[in-house]
């Protein structure tokens, strides 16, 4: 199995890259980790204490539970991905299975910020896009998947979402393998990345 780490800012485009590899590469071989399904469940918070949840800290993730389902995904067990909601701010009670396949991806803002998940990374990518360009997308998609307004948006991005870029996002390049600059448009990256995917998976089969 070929674990595969794609960090980067929020609204950087990693989601699109994702979705690229996944087209670029045969069908069935990659399964997605999304680091959001691990936020801690705040479902019981007061609606203005959620407001204040800081989504960028490296503590407002269950490390331990992600770790513990990739190192089941490498033993080749089938595990019980959460489901999380920012509306709510709650994990939901359904899950869902993610099966061991021959590439695993786990993608989030913060996941270079874990020691104990970059040491079983195979392969580090972070996705590097211009800050402007980030931040509208963000807002975007704040409004409509996560039902906030626009003075909203800006209020969380200027008390969390930048400063904890600069505090905890953006020192984790440095740990990456590839950096991909423009995010999901950089078609000639992304096809890098695939070849060294298929070059790689092609190794291990040979080994095997």
């Amino acid at each position: 199995m070929l674990l595969i780490g794609i960090a980067g800012g929020s609204g950087s485009g990693k989601t699109t890259v994702v979705k690229k590899l996944i087209d670029a590469l045969p069908e069935d071989s990659i399964s997605v980790v999304s680091q959001d399904a691990y936020y801690w469940d705040n479902g019981n918070l007061a609606p203005e204490a959620k407001k204040e949840i800081n989504f960028d800290h490296p503590d407002a993730i269950e490390w331990d539970l992600l770790v513990k389902h990739l190192d089941m995904l490498k033993e080749g067990k089938t595990i019980p991905m959460p489901i999380y909601t920012y509306v709510t701010c709650a994990r939901s009670q359904e899950v869902i299975p993610v099966k061991p396949t021959e590439v695993v991806i786990v993608e989030g803002i913060l996941i270079m910020t874990c020691p104990e998940l970059v040491k079983r990374l195979d392969i580090k990518i972070f996705v590097d896009t211009d800050g402007d360009d980030r931040l509208m997308r963000i807002i975007r998609r704040d409004i409509e998947e996560r039902g906030r307004t626009v003075s909203d948006v800006l209020r969380h991005y200027e008390t969390f979402v930048k400063p904890m870029h600069n505090q905890f996002i953006e020192p984790t390049k440095r740990l990456a393998d590839i950096i991909i600059p423009q995010g999901g448009s950089n078609q000639v990256a992304i096809d890098i990345v695939a070849s060294r995917i298929r070059m790689q998976l092609s190794q291990m089969k040979e080994r095997n």
